[in-house]
């Protein structure tokens, strides 16, 4: 736990990407109506959750008026809205809202974490920041030795996990795994790699991702989770 707590340490300082800092601090200067008495965080997000989680949930970056104002992942808008429950569903997370940093939430066997950990202009982070960015994401991971599941929000989540494990020196399979709603992919001597639509407000509110469907995903990673124990 002291490595995790010394690492978030560092993530929340960094200042890698000019493009990303100028918008994050934007951001928070400007602010939006609805939330004009907030001192936004603006600063980079280090990932949350339980140090022994077995469920490594990889997201895309902070949301503009949500992480990046919260301080912490999927926290105060609707995407986390729609996953927290989820979570919680299926037993991972204490509580089915989260709306700030101090509202009691707590992971239980699972841990969030994102590729690129600043909110970047149109959700949409380019190659060159997500590559400086993926430094904290193979050092938080390395930090959470018991993960046998990673669950990919998203095909950027999904791109991200694989390229970490790359980098792990894991063989890949051939040929590459491809993003699906509900793909698998097993990384020999690594975790099993599961694939969900990400849970913006794009895919929820059009009901290409309803909470059957990231219920039965979980309910997935259960299973696995029971197999490999």
């Amino acid at each position: 736990m002291s490595g995790l707590r010394a690492l978030h340490r560092q993530i929340v300082e960094c200042r890698a990407c000019p493009r990303l800092v100028a918008w994050r601090e934007e951001v928070a200067r400007l602010k939006v109506k609805r939330f004009r008495e907030w001192t936004y965080w603006a600063r980079p997000l280090p990932g949350f959750g339980d140090p022994r989680a077995r469920l490594l949930v990889v997201g895309l970056a902070p949301a503009a008026h949500g992480g990046n104002r919260t301080g912490r992942m999927f926290t105060g808008d609707r995407s986390g809205d729609f996953l927290y429950a989820a979570l919680h569903r299926a037993g991972f997370a204490n509580q089915p809202t989260s709306v700030r940093r101090d509202d009691g939430l707590a992971l239980r066997g699972a841990f969030i974490t994102a590729p690129c950990r600043c909110a970047p202009p149109g959700n949409k982070p380019l190659p060159d920041e997500l590559a400086r960015c993926s430094v904290w994401l193979d050092r938080e991971v390395a930090l959470l030795p018991s993960v046998s599941v990673v669950l990919a929000l998203g095909s950027i989540g999904w791109g991200a996990a694989l390229s970490h494990f790359a980098r792990r020196g894991l063989a890949i399979p051939r040929p590459r795994p491809q993003f699906g709603h509900g793909a698998e992919a097993k990384i020999p001597g690594g975790p099993v790699l599961l694939g969900c639509y990400h849970v913006s407000q794009q895919n929820t509110n059009t009901g290409k991702l309803t909470g059957k469907m990231i219920d039965a995903v979980l309910a997935r990673a259960k299973e696995l989770m029971r197999r490999m124990s």
